[in-house]
């Protein structure tokens, strides 16, 4: 007799979800006794850092991925990073346990009480089977559904008396394709628009990245020989920031941006939302200005749906850059100018200017270097000095909460090892968005991935002061850091750790730490300026 148990790891074989990050629960054993030889188990701390491993992990390899949550607490904890892989449009499969069918109806101990309505909104599909027999039916289309563009995680809750019970047949193994070819009528269309245009901008974002269309987005900047910049808050870098036509980021606000746009009479959009806008700054201009066309292209349908302008082209970003490039006719307008170089950093320490900080990680920067950054009151500065050339290179929390950059850098690690790619992974952390998720430095070392952190050590939410500057909001409490043992906390995880603080010694220490097959933390002091936000 075969059980649901063994069906379902059966099924998840088939389908190569064979590695699966946790923290178990009591509610989770049943499934995980017994556990295969031929399945990876990565074990982190705390749930939340479970599904951001998870997220770095299946956006590094290209894969879907499985995590298992310990039913209500533990979905509750992994909560903050679910919304996170929601807005990464990461292909994710959350289990959590559930109390036994026998007893649910008193309501025992840790029974999740609506069990598909707690991850809502932040999930494609959320279930709980009605029969044990349904469990491994219900995983195959958990997968079809995470895949589906545009990807996104889904919930199965799964009671914890189903494994030993027979299973009714093997769960059809069914293939689901991925991807969706523009409409070829708007595609000309938009050819005959980008075409009959004097001054065309094309904002590439991160879905370009995630489809892997690079190489078709390059062929249509080029065929278009427009000027080409990133989205606000872009958590993928979806055209390579050393080309010519290359400008920069647009800023995150509807007045700002919309000055950015002022003598483009068409703005083509490619995979990212038009636009994520925070904090509010109206314009005089409004979205746009008077006589620019916005032209937009999405494989998500809320994304094209949201849009207060423009015309959205529904489609994988690839395919349609592709599509435009063969239809677009050459253009010889001139060639955009090339954008300013960065400033250096005034101070070399200590404490070092953040610019000279992220100057001598860039001079060290290796060629196939991985950056996951959460440093936000410093982001802008890091994209200043850092260059990022080659795609996968680039991966940063979407959704604006904290504590996803430590534990998917680990996850990204793991999938360098698996995939056998083995790209260096550099995490620039500041030092209180390290708070969030430090445990997930156990799992780092525990696995001996070769990570190197860096951390920006300020002493204070330095963004948080920005934004109290600018929402004219003096005297908000809780802004200051003292007393916190960077290099402390990560020993106390079993990483090497240093404080250094000088140029310098940053460059030996970050170039000696890229050589261990280890985590190192490195903890640099950085002033205090604030650096406004726009």
């Amino acid at each position: 007799m075969t059980t649901v148990h063994e069906a379902t790891y059966d099924l998840l074989r088939s389908l190569g979800l064979t590695t699966l990050f946790g923290n178990p629960g009591s509610t989770e054993e049943p499934f995980l006794k017994n556990f295969p030889a031929d399945f990876a188990y990565v074990l982190a701390l705390q749930e939340a850092s479970a599904v951001a491993m998870a997220d770095g992990y299946s956006q590094s390899s290209g894969r879907p991925v499985h995590v298992n949550l310990h039913t209500a607490p533990g979905t509750g904890n992994g909560m903050g990073s679910l919304v996170t892989a929601w807005h990464n449009k990461t292909p994710m499969i959350v289990t959590a346990g559930q109390q036994t069918r026998t007893m649910n109806l008193s309501e025992p101990m840790l029974t999740n009480v609506r069990p598909t309505q707690l991850p809502e909104p932040y999930v494609k599909w959320s279930h709980e089977p009605l029969r044990a027999q349904d469990i491994p039916e219900a995983f195959m289309r958990a997968f079809a559904t995470a895949v589906a563009p545009p990807a996104g995680p889904v919930y199965l809750s799964l009671p914890l008396d189903d494994w030993d019970e027979p299973a009714t047949g093997t769960a059809q193994v069914r293939r689901v394709s991925t991807r969706v070819a523009p409409d070829p009528a708007e595609l000309d269309r938009f050819a005959e628009i980008l075409a009959a245009s004097r001054h065309p901008m094309l904002v590439i974002g991160p879905a370009v990245d995630r489809t892997g269309g690079w190489a078709e987005a390059i062929a249509l900047a080029e065929r278009s020989r427009a000027p080409v910049w990133q989205p606000p808050f872009a958590d993928r870098v979806g055209f390579p920031q050393d080309h010519p036509q290359f400008q920069g980021l647009l800023p995150p606000a509807i007045g700002p941006l919309a000055e950015k746009l002022v003598g483009h009479d068409t703005v083509l959009v490619i995979g990212a939302p038009v636009f994520r806008y925070y904090p509010y700054v109206p314009g005089r201009r409004g979205y746009l200005p008077d006589g620019t066309r916005l032209l937009h292209i999405t494989d998500d349908p809320a994304e094209a749906a949201r849009a207060p302008v423009g015309d959205s082209l529904l489609g994988d970003v690839a395919l349609a850059c592709a599509g435009l490039a063969e239809r677009l006719p050459a253009s010889d307008r001139p060639m955009p100018p090339p954008r300013a170089a960065a400033p250096d950093g005034a101070a070399t320490g200590p404490p070092l200017d953040p610019a000279a900080l992220f100057g001598a990680l860039a001079a060290e920067w290796p060629a196939d270097g991985i950056v996951v950054p959460e440093s936000p009151s410093n982001l802008s500065v890091l994209h200043r000095q850092l260059t990022i050339t080659r795609p996968g290179s680039y991966f940063k929390m979407a959704s604006g909460g904290l504590g996803f950059a430590l534990p998917a850098a680990v996850g990204i690690a793991l999938a360098q090892r698996d995939i056998r790619q083995h790209r260096p992974v550099v995490a620039v952390i500041g030092d209180g968005s390290f708070q969030y998720s430090p445990q997930a430095l156990w799992t780092a070392a525990q696995h001996r991935l070769p990570i190197v952190f860096v951390v920006p050590v300020n002493h204070e939410y330095g963004v948080l002061k920005a934004f109290a500057d600018l929402e004219d909001a003096p005297g908000v409490p809780g802004l200051e850091l003292p007393g916190l043992d960077i290099p402390g906390i990560a020993r106390g995880y079993g990483c090497t750790a240093h404080q250094v603080e000088s140029v310098d010694e940053f460059r030996t220490a970050f170039r000696a730490a890229l050589g261990i097959e280890s985590p190192t933390v490195l903890a640099v002091p950085i002033t205090r300026d604030v650096a406004p936000l726009l």
